[in-house]
């Protein structure tokens, strides 16, 4: 039987070393540094990005208001929602905040502008199978249902098309669990008569943020509970062109969130938990990051949602502190490119 003093003499005597040396050795030790200190270190492949950070524009309250789907009017207005208590925001270009509509059941997570002026609104109702999407008038009333409480959506987000058809992304599922996913509603959906939504991309586990290429032909889609990034040719509004689908980035930590698209095709996606923005090119290659102030002592981690302002490249940038004291604030920062053509303003 071979000894453990045999056994430490083998080694030392392998390593060129005394036993008594082999015992008295000191075992290394892990050790915090700036790059990993902190609720939400960047990740060491996107450490080496372009970064920037956002300044502070606007504080839409001292408490922490899960803001979310901010859009522009043609009036320059910026429009926005709280989720939990259902609140509509208007934010004037002199910085004039009104609410639109008061408190509700919608749970409205993502808005977008129809053509004619109404306001789609994405609710997620009870968070388990009874969202909605409705339109309203722009001062909040009239409001109509487009895809009803009984049809089992959970919606979180919503963009349209160039036709006026739109996509919606259904917040249903777990990480395993895949029962959510993308739909598409046809043009002329105005709450008149039950909407059909059409389903484009099954099975994500809490399917989130969409949006659409500047030409309209690709669909990209953040996948909540497994950190995904999916891009999607598309034939036509419901069928993917043959291999068409990929899934180009995979993300670290929590959480991707809603995105936006930029003239260029670039890809912006709100890291919900980490206090950032990550910017991808037209393939899905992280290119470039916008930190949000804080975040490195746990502020402002909660990142949801940006919006570009049509005509520039001005974005700003929607989070809340939750309990940490300092609010709900959005923030601005200068992007690679303008917003895309919106259908709204045509």
């Amino acid at each position: 039987m071979i000894t453990r003093a045999i056994t430490l003499a083998l080694i030392a005597c392998a390593w060129g070393m005394a036993p008594s040396d082999l015992r008295a050795a000191e075992a290394p030790a892990l050790q915090y540094n700036d790059s990993i200190t902190g609720p939400a270190p960047i990740p060491p492949a996107e450490q080496s990005l372009q970064t920037i950070t956002a300044a502070p524009w606007f504080k839409v309250s001292d408490k922490g208001l899960q803001l979310e789907g901010p859009v522009f009017d043609r009036q320059g207005d910026l429009i926005f929602t709280e989720v939990f208590g259902g609140q509509i925001f208007r934010l004037t270009p002199d910085r004039q905040l009104s609410v639109i509509l008061g408190e509700n059941k919608l749970s409205p997570a993502g808005i977008a502008l129809h053509k004619n002026g109404r306001i789609y609104i994405a609710g997620l109702g009870d968070f388990k199978d009874a969202g909605s999407v409705v339109s309203m008038a722009p001062d909040g009333s009239d409001i109509r249902e487009i895809i009803p409480t009984t049809a089992g959506f959970l919606p979180d987000d919503l963009v349209f098309d160039d036709q006026g058809g739109f996509y919606f992304t259904d917040f249903k599922g777990s990480s395993t669990t895949p029962t959510g996913g993308v739909y598409y509603v046809a043009p002329g959906a105005d709450g008149t008569t039950p909407a059909q939504a059409v389903p484009v991309l099954p099975n994500l586990s809490v399917a989130n943020g969409v949006g659409l290429s500047p030409d309209g032909k690709t669909l990209w889609v953040t996948e909540f509970s497994r950190g995904l990034l999916h891009r999607v040719q598309l034939a036509d509004a419901t069928t993917i062109a043959p291999f068409g689908t990929t899934i180009p980035y995979r993300f670290n930590g929590p959480a991707p969130d809603s995105l936006r698209t930029d003239m260029d095709g670039n890809v912006y996606v709100a890291m919900y938990g980490q206090g950032r923005i990550l910017v991808l090119n037209e393939n899905g290659m992280p290119i470039a990051q916008i930190l949000l102030p804080g975040r490195e002592t746990g502020h402002n981690l909660r990142s949801t949602s940006m919006v570009i302002k049509p005509g520039t490249n001005d974005m700003y940038i929607f989070t809340n502190d939750w309990t940490g004291g300092e609010g709900s604030t959005i923030f601005h920062a200068k992007v690679f490119a303008e917003a895309p053509a919106d259908f709204s303003q045509q």
